[in-house]
């Protein structure tokens, strides 16, 4: 099942660097974690792979349990960013299904 949502690029400053994410809504992370359930363990950190696309740039990465918020983070990488012309703080529609 694809899930179809618009969420804002926020940057998290880490000790090794800046990563970038959109904050899975929390629907959608309920469904994905209902859908990730049926096909056991996940992966490292809580992690569950999917496949994405922005615009018209796909790619597989992992959502990933955000204790803060409750909901699954997305980590949206530079290249996907610059393809896109979009920053922290822009909105993005970011199509997502599980791999």
């Amino acid at each position: 099942m694809e899930h179809t949502f618009g969420a804002e690029l926020w940057l998290w400053d880490a000790r090794a660097g800046s990563w970038t994410f959109v904050t899975v809504p929390p629907q959608v992370s309920a469904e994905i974690a209902d859908e990730a359930a049926e096909r056991g363990p996940r992966g490292g950190f809580g992690s569950i792979p999917v496949q994405v696309r922005i615009g018209e740039v796909r790619w597989r990465t992992s959502v990933f349990p955000d204790s803060a918020s409750g909901c699954f983070v997305l980590p949206v990488k530079a290249a996907v960013r610059r393809a896109n012309d979009v920053a922290p703080g822009d909105e993005v529609t970011v199509h997502l299904a599980l791999a």
